[in-house]
């Protein structure tokens, strides 16, 4: 008399459970985030108003037009960025004469961070075409889709 186990380890495999879907990439949380990114990043390029602006510089100086003076350390937290892109980030825009950075009159080991008046003009210019940039990147998605994605993504986060 056999078991109950032996029987089924003797039965072909499709008999015992449906086989798995087999692995695809393009299934695959990491690559469908990457690809999104992908676009909206393409679509940001395209509709900002500055070709030269990146998507981190952009949320960057958003956020020192929206703060004022901030340490380094700050503001990378402000944006989601780690210490060393934040670096590059800052470096990049000191370049261009956007940011400015100046002792912590309150603190000698911390800097702080502001938009000069070049920056200040430019993202006043470009976070008017910030909208666009994410109805564009929504646009596939009916309106209750786009508060679901939105929320899902903050999630995230």
């Amino acid at each position: 008399m056999r078991s109950n186990v032996a029987k089924k380890l003797q039965e072909p495999r499709s008999t015992i459970s449906p086989s798995p879907r087999p692995y695809r990439i393009e299934d695959q949380v990491g690559y469908l985030l990457r690809r999104a990114h992908q676009r909206a990043s393409s679509i940001f390029q395209s509709t900002i108003g500055d070709p030269n602006i990146t998507p981190t510089q952009y949320s960057s100086m958003v956020k020192l037009y929206e703060n004022a003076d901030l340490s380094q350390n700050l503001l990378g937290r402000l944006v989601g960025m780690d210490k060393a892109t934040m670096q590059g980030v800052v470096r990049r825009l000191k370049a261009r004469r956007l940011v400015d950075s100046r002792p912590d009159p309150g603190d000698a080991r911390r800097t702080l961070l502001s938009l000069t008046v070049d920056g200040q003009r430019l993202i006043t210019r470009l976070m008017v075409n910030g909208p666009a940039v994410s109805r564009e990147t929504l646009k596939p998605l009916n309106p209750q889709q786009q508060r679901v994605l939105l929320e899902l993504l903050a999630k995230l986060t």
